[in-house]
């Protein structure tokens, strides 16, 4: 069918099915129209009608390999993973050689966190299929996040080829963040390859319909699009914005796609906006349509290409201005996302042509941090497992940001300093495994590694304080886990990079007043995070600035963030209305 055709389509297989309600055939068919329009909507309704059919339909031909996997499409789509597990497995049943099925179930086996499993799956369609290529992108990750190193460069240099000579292979952009060695140019490019897959059918056919009018407004309308507005690092960081936006010149709208946690978060940000609209059940081209229905002036995406986005909604260009903001680190590669919100560290106009954006440079850091972010009294050493006396050198990022260059340095560290341990998250039980048999292979007892359990963010801060330094990972920086640690009192060591992900922490060091914790290369890292490890005056000399600071540097002036975000907002509005280009580039965004 031509895209055009699905809603013709489902109302021709209905009538059909009315007059042959058993018929597989049809009921396959009209699965299939409803699930592939849902695919481009998302919306639960035709997804759940979708269900419905392909169900139907594998009872009367339990054979059908195709009916068990489109079921598992859809299943998966609704977030059914246990269910689409099963669908996966039954069309595997009668055909063990689709590559795509093994990677849709990989795909449901990593949301459930059994990444052994899917790591399994990826291997196997790509055995069956080498060409897969999006299989492979997600290979690599997973054996990211498990630290499995081993087939880390030869992976990414197939990623490398591929993003440059198949633009119609689904790498996801996210992926390609977190590998050592990929240009800014590449991420670009990788950006540019997913947009123009994603929103292929999406552009051409609906952005006429929605216009916008070229007139001031008494407010500027800013819709904020998210599926993170509960307990998540994105809700840490803007609450406050939210609730310091300037009413009487601003109205705020969220948009929510995520859960209802219930959390007190929630309910926080429930009050921050004028209006909060969950739009979960609503398709993209539905969500877009209330969005410019309510007259947005601009949307601020917080999501871009992280997991569990619907970044298609903005390329039905709801609103005249659309912003990548916070959420993810890097460009979008979109015609539709007209600006990006960074720093002059972060994204300098020196990079401005590896961004398909236009650069909104912040006077200070890009990111926002929140004043009530909770900071209770530190918990002893013995209650965060950790030995008494020890130096701790801490690591609190996501596994799939650890790389063998950097935890080389790190086992550096470890051997250099007598009585140091370094303290990691708990991510999963083979990143554990395999991080303790890097160690040993290093020459470092891999008890001298800790592994602290989640918590919730007040119990997490207040741990954090037992942290000596935190070293930060590269090429994909700590972002959040960065302004905690420094909220916490905690020095953080980094080395620049050249992208957007390997900036941050350069960027949140500047905007708390220690610039001299930034670092350019491996070898002056490791020289600092030493000089901390050995000499404590230094070390008490750092966090006693933190301190300090902590209620005067820009980094967490919540206040001033937001005016100068408004004015970005201002400016960019108004060289909306004048037709022209922005001059934001040009750091005029203070106040």
């Amino acid at each position: 069918h031509a895209l055009d055709d699905f809603q013709p389509a489902i109302a021709a297989y209905s009538q059909a099915l009315r007059l042959a309600p058993h018929d597989a055939d049809i009921r396959q068919n009209l699965g299939y129209a409803l699930c592939s329009l849902g695919w481009i909507a998302l919306e639960k309704g035709q997804l759940n009608e979708a269900v419905s059919n392909y169900q139907a339909a594998t009872s009367h031909v339990p054979n059908d390999a195709i009916a068990h996997y489109n079921l598992g499409n859809c299943l998966r789509g609704l977030g059914r993973f246990n269910e689409a597990e099963m669908s996966y497995r039954a069309a595997l049943r009668f055909n063990p050689n689709d590559a795509d099925t093994h990677n849709n179930l990989g795909n449901v086996l990593r949301e459930l966190g059994r990444l052994d499993e899917a790591i399994a799956c990826y291997r196997q369609a790509l055995k069956i299929n080498p060409e897969l290529h999006h299989a492979k992108a997600h290979l690599l990750h997973q054996l990211q996040y498990v630290c499995d190193w081993r087939e880390l460069s030869s992976l990414t240099e197939d990623m490398r080829v591929v993003i440059q000579n198949v633009p119609e292979a689904l790498i996801p952009p996210f992926v390609m963040l977190a590998v050592p060695g990929i240009s800014r140019a590449e991420q670009k490019k990788c950006a540019e390859n997913w947009a123009s897959t994603q929103f292929a059918n999406i552009q051409p056919r609906f952005t006429h319909r929605l216009t916008h009018k070229l007139a001031p407004t008494p407010k500027i309308k800013i819709g904020y699009l998210s599926a993170d507005f509960h307990e998540h690092a994105t809700a840490y960081l803007m609450a406050e914005v939210f609730e310091l936006h300037d009413h009487s010149r601003f109205e705020t709208v969220a948009y929510s796609y995520g859960p209802d946690d219930g959390s007190a978060m929630r309910t926080r940000l429930g009050k921050a906006f004028d209006l909060f609209v969950d739009v979960r059940s609503l398709s993209n081209e539905q969500a877009a349509s209330r969005i410019h229905e309510d007259g947005i002036d601009i949307l601020v995406d917080l999501k871009g290409y992280t997991a569990h986005n619907r970044a298609q909604i903005l390329a039905f260009k709801p609103a005249p201005i659309q912003v990548n903001y916070l959420g993810y680190p890097g460009t979008m590669g979109a015609s539709c996302v007209d600006y990006l919100i960074g720093d002059s560290i972060l994204t300098p106009q020196e990079h401005a042509d590896q961004y398909a954006e236009r650069l909104i440079l912040m006077p200070n850091s890009y990111q926002p941090n929140d004043r009530k972010r909770p900071l209770s009294a530190k918990p002893s050493r013995a209650e965060c497992n950790l030995p008494e006396s020890d130096f701790v050198f801490c690591g609190f990022n996501q596994t799939f940001k650890i790389l063998p260059e950097i935890f080389a340095v790190w086992m550096r560290l470890l051997r250099e300093t007598p009585n140091s341990v370094l303290w990691l998250l708990q991510a999963n039980k083979w990143a554990e495994e395999n991080l303790k048999r890097e160690a040993e292979a290093q020459g470092i007892d891999a008890q001298r590694l800790f592994f602290a359990p989640r918590l919730n963010l007040e119990q997490h801060l207040a741990r954090q304080q037992q942290a000596d330094v935190l070293l930060d990972t590269l090429p994909y920086n700590a972002h959040t886990t960065t302004s905690d640690a420094l909220w916490a009192g905690v020095p953080v060591v980094t080395c620049m990079g050249d992208n957007f992900a390997s900036r941050v922490a350069a960027s949140l060091l500047n905007a708390v007043g220690l610039p001299e914790l930034i670092t350019h290369n491996l070898q002056d890292y490791a020289a600092l995070a030493l000089k901390l490890a050995h000499q404590p005056n230094e070390l008490a000399r750092l966090r006693n600035a933190l301190v300090e600071n902590r209620n005067t540097a820009p980094l967490f002036d919540a206040v001033k963030f937001t005016q100068d975000l408004e004015n970005a907002y201002k400016t960019i509005w108004q060289s909306h209305l004048n037709q022209s280009p922005s001059e934001l580039s040009k750091s005029s965004t203070s106040s």
